[in-house]
């Protein structure tokens, strides 16, 4: 049977009206090509390759550096003075500082029972530490089971404060402001944050407090996640190494350098006066966490980075909340920028050298370049200089600056190496890898 052409299934008016279309588009492509498209893919060429080097070199540097802290060994009790916390005879448990713990949720029924027995088993005079459960859940039946777990802790003799608001102004950033404003945290000297599907270890308090006890410049002591989910599927794979890059890079460098680096929002311990003199908790912006770190620098705060101390945390398994995540992560930086761009240059409290860092590489490079190269250069000029064949993309630009910084991501990380760990065995079988697309459907590889 023959077979069927479009002349035979249009009729001859739609088809010279189709023809016609493609002619006319013809026409207007070839008529501003020259003028308009290979001008503007020029300058686009121009601006991503230059935005492609500074992120080049910002990784080469942190690099170097992270080389250098781990060969001359500045590890943090080297940098600081750390003493392990001691009983005093006569001043007992008065000797001990006291921590509040706050833990802020929102609906979180599958998690709140680990993260609240975490942090009810905290290593430290039962007297000197208070659990704080923040929880903005809108499900009554939620709720009500936190209540009740918080209840069952608290007839255990723990020392721990159910706390609701009428209302989610301000998401995390209000939840935590307001829990702040309560009678007994007067009292307390530190607070520890943990997200609700955080589980620190019981010595968390011992490793970490000592550090702001010592050093009273100190305002932040930050610890690492750690990933319990990492092997769920290919998307958190993915995010691990990402995650680890930051984590063991990026963090550490700002420690070990300028003594800044972005508050990870959870699994750290404050010192509630710098928290205070910064101006506490801020909803601005969707960076909540990184706004008062930003503010507390500026102050002249110190921050410091234990990356043997990790907190175990899961990774978002679906692409919504791995979507959500990101979205938040990547305009939040963005917008915060903008809005203290100006403080950080007219700051006196901190030096030259230190708000270049914090502009140009944690702002700059880290937070927007990385972005707009990931996606406008590899995603959208590269794959337009095919129907504007004038425009030539630089082979170094091209292939060997992304992969020189692809290397570099994946020599700092724990899981360099892990495609053969997983896709190899002796008889050449692989493990089959997921990625979860929603709750209901996936994708094996």
């Amino acid at each position: 049977m023959d077979r069927l052409s479009s002349t035979t299934l249009l009729p001859d008016a739609l088809q010279g009206t189709r023809d016609d279309i493609s002619e006319q588009l013809g026409v207007v492509w070839s008529q501003i090509k020259a003028p308009v498209i290979v001008p503007l893919m020029s300058i686009a060429v121009a601006v991503c390759l230059a935005m492609s080097l500074m992120l080049f070199f910002e990784r080469v540097y942190m690099g170097i550096v992270i080389v250098l802290v781990k060969l001359f060994g500045r590890k943090p009790d080297k940098r600081y003075k750390w003493e392990p916390m001691k009983d005093d005879v006569e001043l007992g448990n008065s000797a001990y500082p006291m921590v509040l713990v706050q833990i802020p949720m929102y609906n979180e029924k599958e998690v709140y029972q680990l993260s609240i027995g975490a942090a009810c088993g905290l290593s430290w005079p039962s007297d000197r530490i208070i659990i704080q459960v923040l929880d903005d859940s809108t499900d009554p039946t939620i709720k009500d089971l936190v209540e009740l777990e918080c209840q069952r802790w608290a007839s255990k003799g723990i020392n721990i404060k159910y706390e609701i608001r009428d209302n989610r102004n301000g998401y995390k950033a209000g939840a935590l402001k307001e829990g702040m404003k309560h009678s007994y945290v007067k009292h307390c000297d530190y607070v520890a944050i943990f997200d609700a599907d955080f589980q620190p270890e019981p010595d968390f308090l011992w490793r970490t407090v000592p550090f702001l006890v010592h050093n009273p410049e100190i305002a932040l002591v930050q610890a690492r996640w750690k990933f319990v989910n990492s092997d769920e599927c290919l998307m958190t794979r993915m995010q691990e190494m990402s995650l680890d890059y930051h984590f063991t890079v990026e963090q550490e460098v700002g420690s070990s350098t300028y003594a800044f680096f972005g508050f990870n929002g959870t699994a750290g311990v404050w010192r509630i006066a710098a928290l205070n003199e910064a101006g506490g908790w801020k909803d601005r912006t969707t960076v909540e966490d990184m706004d008062l770190a930003v503010r507390a620098s500026l102050k002249g705060w110190k921050f410091v980075y234990l990356g043997t101390l990790k907190v175990k945390n899961e990774l978002p398994s679906t692409l919504k909340a791995y979507r959500y995540q990101q979205h938040r992560w990547s305009c939040g930086p963005a917008n915060l920028f903008r809005k203290m761009v100006m403080e950080i240059v007219r700051n006196k409290k901190v030096s030259l050298w230190k708000k270049v860092h914090v502009i140009y590489s944690f702002f700059i490079v880290r937070k927007l370049v990385a972005h707009i190269v990931t996606f406008v250069f590899y995603c959208v000029v590269l794959p337009a200089t095919v129907l504007v064949p004038e425009i030539e993309v630089p082979r170094w630009g091209a292939v060997y600056i992304p992969t020189i910084i692809t290397i570099l991501n994946a020599v700092g990380t724990p899981r360099f190496g892990f495609l053969q760990a997983q896709f190899s065995s002796p008889f050449g079988l692989h493990k089959p890898m997921v990625l979860k697309i929603s709750t209901e459907s996936s994708i094996c590889f």
